[in-house]
């Protein structure tokens, strides 16, 4: 059902990013950041909900507020406000508005808002309960408001984005959101992770090559640069580039034209590119295994992620979302009670988002009751923290026989039964190292290509998924 929205909203950025997001959940959106502007915009159309700063250019947004909601009853109003305090608050409150959001706010609970605001009217319970999964970001706190910030300031320019930050942090999200909201959303989005490319193939998979130009080349191959043409280019893991592949890439991005290996031909490329990295670069030019002048070409615009260590206040919002996405992929529908998000709040998650997202599907899984309660996690947690302490050195072979005893594998098919839960997560140790280059994995493996893609297909293993861990 189409919806029609009205953000007045005298900050640009933040202006931006909710309108990204309400048109990302099929809303039509007028936008502007002046009382004046506001009402001539209410006069001439018709609104299923209006998110609304207080403090707009022309005066207090909030003094009027009264009168949109007597002049348009049917429309309701969601306030959004910088002034954190119990006299905005009580005042919001007074002008009968569907809801009131401080600033930061949680981007994914303000979209959730405003669809159910626009539906409330008819029957909203599968709106609110779907709306926000789609998101590519979650926090409100300050330090994803920076990011969101940042964020907004490159979607009108193609301007050269380095996102740092931890592993798990979701650098690939941030990579996402840049080219979904920006000008080039129409186009593809190539990711690559530039680490897991073989040293011998780089070249071919970055530029491409013609038939013919090396053994096994037996037709042309179209590369990473030439498919992200007219859109984004993702460089991931940037840092683990090999120096030789560096001077290359360096090459394309100073003269915006790349030439496909055996090919004699320069092709002009038109991509955005954006770069990522949880290495810290600059020690890295310094020891002479980062090109300084490739850092400079990529660090153009640079975005720091924050570790969820530092934004432990989004940890229960990003939990439920996981929750949510995990019913959708399958797993049963869980809740959280408030005092196992306490606790989920309290821990290091060193692993950042992707931990804390691997924990909950863990936990829809586990959880015998609708409800996932503290002692859930708790001994969520306890199981985790055993494995994570199993020495490396352990007698492996006694924990596989004591392992066997327990299984009640099936008999007369014992071998290929046991062998199967054994190879399964040693091939996908495999792809996870090598970004789930199958090329890379079978070398590391010391076992032919061919032979690995059956095995992969014959244990379900997916090696897309391992595609893309930023």
């Amino acid at each position: 059902m189409a919806r029609r929205a009205l953000v007045v909203e005298d900050d640009t950025a933040i202006a931006m990013v909710i309108t990204a997001a309400l048109e990302d959940e099929a809303f039509t959106v007028d936008r502007c950041d002046k009382i004046a502007d506001r009402d001539r915009l209410l006069a001439d159309g018709s609104y299923d909900v209006m998110l609304t700063d207080v403090i707009l250019l022309d005066g207090d947004g909030i003094e009027t507020l009264g009168a949109v909601h007597d002049a348009y009853p049917a429309m309701p109003i969601i306030i959004l406000s910088a002034q954190n305090t119990l006299d905005t608050a009580v005042r919001a409150s007074d002008t009968g508005a569907f809801e009131y959001f401080p600033k930061p706010f949680d981007l994914d609970e303000l979209v959730r808002a405003a669809i159910q605001a626009a539906d409330s009217n008819g029957d909203t319970g599968e709106a609110d309960a779907d709306a926000g999964d789609g998101m590519p970001l979650i926090g409100r706190s300050q330090p994803m408001q920076d990011v969101y910030r940042m964020i907004t300031r490159v979607l009108r320019n193609d301007l050269t984005v380095l996102v740092l930050g931890e592993s798990g942090t979701g650098k690939e999200l941030v990579a996402e959101a840049i080219h979904q909201l920006g000008s080039r959303r129409s186009g593809p989005f190539v990711a690559v992770n530039t680490a897991a490319i073989p040293r011998e193939l780089i070249e071919s998979e970055l530029f491409g090559h013609e038939k013919g130009a090396f053994t096994g080349a037996t037709a042309r191959n179209i590369g990473k640069f030439e498919q992200a043409h007219g859109g984004t280019l993702f460089l991931d893991e940037i840092g683990d580039m090999p120096p030789e592949a560096q001077t290359r890439l360096l090459r394309a991005l100073q003269s915006g034209r790349i030439r496909r290996v055996g090919g004699d031909q320069e092709i002009a490329i038109d991509v955005r590119i954006i770069a990522a990295t949880n290495r810290d670069l600059e020690p890295m030019i310094a020891a002479g295994s980062f090109r300084e002048d490739l850092y400079y070409r990529l660090n153009v615009v640079p975005i720091q992620l924050p570790p969820l260590r530092e934004r432990t206040g989004d940890i229960e919002p990003l939990a439920r979302h996981f929750l949510r996405v995990a019913n959708k992929e399958g797993l049963p529908p869980r809740r959280l009670s408030h005092e196992a998000a306490d606790l989920l709040g309290r821990q290091a998650w060193r692993g950042n988002v992707r931990e804390l997202r691997n924990f909950m599907f863990r936990a829809a899984l586990m959880a015998r009751e609708e409800e996932i309660d503290a002692a859930t996690v708790n001994a969520l947690l306890e199981s985790s923290a055993a494995e994570a302490s199993l020495p490396v050195d352990s007698d492996i072979g006694a924990l596989i026989g004591q392992w066997l005893l327990d299984a009640g594998l099936p008999e007369g098919d014992l071998y290929h039964a046991a062998l199967a839960v054994f190879e399964k997560p040693l091939f996908e140790h495999a792809l996870e190292k090598t970004g789930g280059n199958q090329l890379r994995a079978a070398q590391m493996l010391g076992i032919n290509r061919n032979t690995l893609r059956k095995r992969l297909s014959d244990l379900a293993i997916n090696p897309e998924q391992f595609t893309h861990n930023g």
